[in-house]
């Protein structure tokens, strides 16, 4: 891990925001955070993050929405992190990422979150679907995925509680993410629930974060 953290800070640039000023704290929970989703595998860093903005918290955007057809909703959104494909940075709220960082159980951490979108985007699509080491890979990634993620659909069209984040019912690529948060935070319950698609994360990943874990399961 060391190892990885050390490359990380080496190639990214990380820059405060909003008054924020960048302290070692800061700097490494990031990385210690985004370095995990790169452990056992071969990386090259993600490559397409070249700057992380870091807000002292949540911060304001204007965006537009799309409602439905030609009609479309203007207003000013509280954003918690973000980044985008080919953007070539990232922004996160600090003290967002560092509750992440303090509870590793809630199944919530915007880091992982964020740098799950990177990892979907090495291979220049934005689909949920990262880069695999071999098409039979890719094929059963893509029966998982998807029978998840309508499942996650229509639990929240329903009202079913879910163990995703319904968040993640978007679109496939914000299904990716949840799903990333759920597997580093919520591992045993992630396996006990569903089996499928953990096996596809953990298969991935070359991790097994059951194993470290000290998430308590209901029963």
């Amino acid at each position: 891990m060391l190892g990885h953290i050390q490359v990380f800070l080496g190639e990214k640039r990380f820059e405060g925001c909003g008054g924020l000023e960048l302290t070692d704290e800061i700097v490494v929970t990031i990385a210690v955070q985004a370095c995990l989703l790169l452990l056992h595998r071969k990386t090259d860093y993600f490559p397409g993050l070249l700057t992380i903005l870091v807000y002292p918290s949540t911060y304001l955007v204007e965006e537009k929405r799309h409602v439905q057809g030609p009609v479309w909703e203007e207003g000013t959104m509280h954003r918690q992190g973000e980044t985008g494909h080919r953007m070539g940075s990232m922004v996160l709220a600090w003290d967002v990422a560092k509750a992440g960082a303090l509870d590793s159980s809630d199944g919530k951490n915007v880091v992982l979150h964020e740098f799950a979108h990177q990892l979907d985007y090495e291979n220049s699509a934005v689909d949920g679907a990262p880069a695999f080491a071999s098409r039979e890979q890719q094929l059963s990634w893509g029966e998982v995925m998807r029978t998840e993620f309508a499942s996650l659909r229509s639990a929240e069209d329903i009202g079913i509680p879910t163990l995703l984040d319904t968040y993640g019912a978007t679109n496939p690529a914000e299904f990716f993410a949840v799903a990333t948060e759920a597997f580093f935070e919520r591992p045993r319950a992630l396996r006990s629930r569903h089996p499928k698609l953990y096996a596809e994360l953990q298969r991935y990943f070359h991790q097994n974060p059951v194993e470290y874990s000290e998430e308590r399961v209901e029963t």
